[in-house]
């Protein structure tokens, strides 16, 4: 039986705090706003393996920008405040959730994954950047709207809490956020437009400038030349471990491989309306193609951890997609770049 509740939309997405901002804003008022559209104007695409860190045992890997940066560029770019707050009590951070979502106001949480209940526990991981809207609250059942299921899921009072309050890296201690006013103004073209621009421009200088080797489009060539060592330096074992950890954070923990190219792609598109220039076109196909090459990527190394694919050959011709993938999209950013530069 399907949910009903308020008059909020749900919306399914192909990440959560694309969908957030997304389902957020049209709720309030601003519909022309699109998941693409908000992960490109929140400069969403980035790519980090930080060397000296480790998570749930593996490499530490990111493929988004850090967590509610999306959020707020995009508000930020269409002229919307955000009010955002974390809490020391539990207590309190109910209570003002509770003050919000029974005046009829849906409010964004960050949380953790690891125990919200209508997730499988096969996708459960200790990882706390998930984003998630509460939309109505009856009784002790709290309806969500999170934007990688189908329709709205509820929890209870407990287990809503337990996610708010989630322990270890990006601990979300108890936070909401929501853009301020309950009716906001649409955009103009040129707002979007300008908005656009600034989004693109900070991609660009995330992937191709970011200091280090470890980053932007250098980053996965770094990761790609580490997975070639991999089998000899930790043994097979671990080195499949460690393959196991790219994969999940590429494509089970907000879709970063090829998911957020196929996204920027279709931002790209939706971006020519206001930019009137056809070479986003051809840009748009480079990172679809991308994308098309990291799902490929995840296939050659689900085949190593899974045992079916095990000689050094196998890692380094998994090193080289990486590689190759790196090669693609500094191309591709370069390209972008330059078509910025000449925009007026």
């Amino acid at each position: 039986m399907e949910l009903q509740t308020s008059n909020f939309q749900h919306l399914q997405a192909a990440h959560c705090e694309n969908g957030v901002t997304t389902a957020l804003l049209r709720h309030y008022g601003i519909t022309k706003i699109t998941e693409p559209l908000a992960f490109g104007m929140g400069s969403g695409l980035f790519y980090v393996q930080l060397p000296f860190m480790k998570v749930n045992g593996g490499p530490a890997i990111s493929f988004r920008t850090m967590p509610g940066l999306i959020f707020k560029r995009t508000c930020t770019a269409l002229g919307v405040p955000v009010t955002r707050k974390k809490f020391s009590s539990h207590e309190k951070a109910m209570q003002e959730l509770d003050e919000r979502v029974l005046a009829g106001k849906p409010t964004a949480c960050q949380v953790g994954v690891f125990y919200l209940t209508y997730f499988p526990k096969e996708y459960r991981f200790h990882f706390n950047a998930h984003n998630l809207i509460v939309v109505d609250k009856k009784g002790d059942d709290y309806y969500i709207s999170d934007p990688i299921m189908e329709g709205l899921v509820t929890m209870n009072s407990y287990e809503l809490e337990r996610v708010r309050f989630a322990k270890g890296a990006f601990a979300p201690h108890g936070q909401m956020y929501y853009p301020g006013g309950d009716q906001l103004k649409e955009p103009t073209n040129e707002q979007m437009k300008q908005g656009i621009i600034k989004g693109i421009k900070r991609n660009c200088r995330d992937m191709l400038h970011i200091p280090g080797s470890f980053g932007g489009v250098s980053g996965i060539a770094y990761t790609g030349r580490k997975i070639k060592k991999w089998k000899t330096k930790l043994g097979d074992e671990k080195a499949r471990s460690y393959l196991a950890q790219l994969v999940r954070m590429q494509e089970e923990i907000g879709t970063g491989g090829g998911g957020f190219r196929f996204i920027y792609g279709a931002f790209l598109q939706q971006a020519h309306p206001y930019l009137k220039t056809d070479e986003l076109f051809g840009l748009s196909k480079q990172f679809t193609a991308a994308g098309d090459k990291w799902r490929d990527a995840a296939i050659q190394a689900s085949g190593i951890y899974k045992g079916r694919l095990n000689t050094q050959a196998d890692y380094d011709n998994m090193g080289d997609r990486l590689i190759e993938i790196s090669a693609l999209e500094k191309q591709a950013f370069l390209q972008l770049k330059a078509l910025m530069g000449n925009l007026k």
